[in-house]
C-alpha cells in the first residue's frame, strides 16, 4: 500500500462526513431507511435510544462477527479492529447531524438527495482504501467466506437486514418500522450513484491521492 498522503486522508474523511450526512438525511425523510441501518433504526424506534448510538452498537456487533470469521488471519483481524474507532467516530458525526436535521414526512426530494450523498460518501471513503466502515466490511467478509460475488452478497445481506427489521417491528410494536419506498430506492440508487461518481471522479481523485499504481 502506498503512503497515505494528505489528499488521501482528505477524501477519506470527507467521504465519511458526506456518508453520515446522507444516512441521517435518509432516516429523516420518512420514507424508509437504507437496508443495513434498518436494524439499528428499528431498535432505536422501539427503545427510544438515539439512532446514532444504536448504530454504533450495531456496527460493533458486525466488527465482532468479522473478527470471528478472520480469527486465523492476523492481517485481516487488524483491519477489522481498526473499524472500531472508525465506527465510533462515524456514528458521532451521525449524531451531530441528527441534532439539526428535522424529521420530515414523506419528503421525496430529501430522500433523493440522501441517496446521492450516501453514494458519493461511500465511493469517496471506499476508493481511498484506508479502513472500510462495517457496513461495507461485512459484505466483503461474507463474500470472501462464501466465495460469492460482492453484489450477490450485498443483496442477500440487505434482504436479511430488512427481514430482521420487519420481524422486530411487528413483534414489539405491531407494525413495520423504517422499511418503505426509500429502502427499495436506496438498494437501487446508492450503487448507481457510486458508479456514476467513480466514472466522473475516480481518476482525478486517485491522482491526487497517489493511488494510480494500486489500480493498475
Amino acid at each position: 500500500m502506498s503512503k497515505i498522503n494528505s489528499w488521501r486522508w482528505f477524501f477519506y474523511s470527507t467521504g465519511l462526513v458526506i456518508l453520515a450526512f446522507g444516512l441521517i438525511l435518509n432516516s429523516r425523510s420518512g420514507l424508509g431507511i437504507s437496508p443495513i441501518l434498518s436494524v439499528s433504526y428499528t431498535i432505536s424506534q422501539i427503545t427510544g435510544i438515539c439512532f446514532a448510538d444504536i448504530t454504533c452498537l450495531w456496527y460493533l456487533c458486525i466488527v465482532v462477527f468479522e473478527i470471528i470469521v478472520h480469527r486465523n488471519r492476523k492481517e485481516m483481524v487488524l483491519n477489522d479492529v481498526l473499524q472500531i474507532p472508525v465506527s465510533i467516530l462515524f456514528t458521532r458525526i451521525m449524531h451531530v447531524f441528527s441534532l439539526w436535521i428535522p424529521q420530515s414526512s414523506g419528503n421525496v426530494w430529501m430522500l433523493l438527495f440522501a441517496i446521492l450523498c450516501t453514494g458519493i460518501g461511500a465511493a469517496m471513503s471506499l476508493d481511498m482504501r484506508i479502513v472500510a466502515n462495517p457496513g461495507d466490511g461485512i459484505v466483503q467478509t461474507l463474500s470472501d467466506a462464501t466465495g460469492k460475488s460482492i453484489g450477490f452478497v450485498k443483496n442477500g445481506f440487505d434482504i436479511f437486514c430488512c427481514v430482521c427489521s420487519v420481524i422486530m417491528g411487528i413483534l414489539w410494536t405491531g407494525h413495520v418500522k423504517g422499511i418503505g419506498l426509500g429502502t427499495i430506492l436506496c438498494m437501487i440508487g446508492v450503487g448507481r450513484c457510486v458508479a456514476c461518481f467513480n466514472t466522473l471522479c475516480l481518476k482525478p481523485m486517485s491522482r491526487k491521492a497517489q493511488l494510480e499504481y494500486e489500480r493498475q
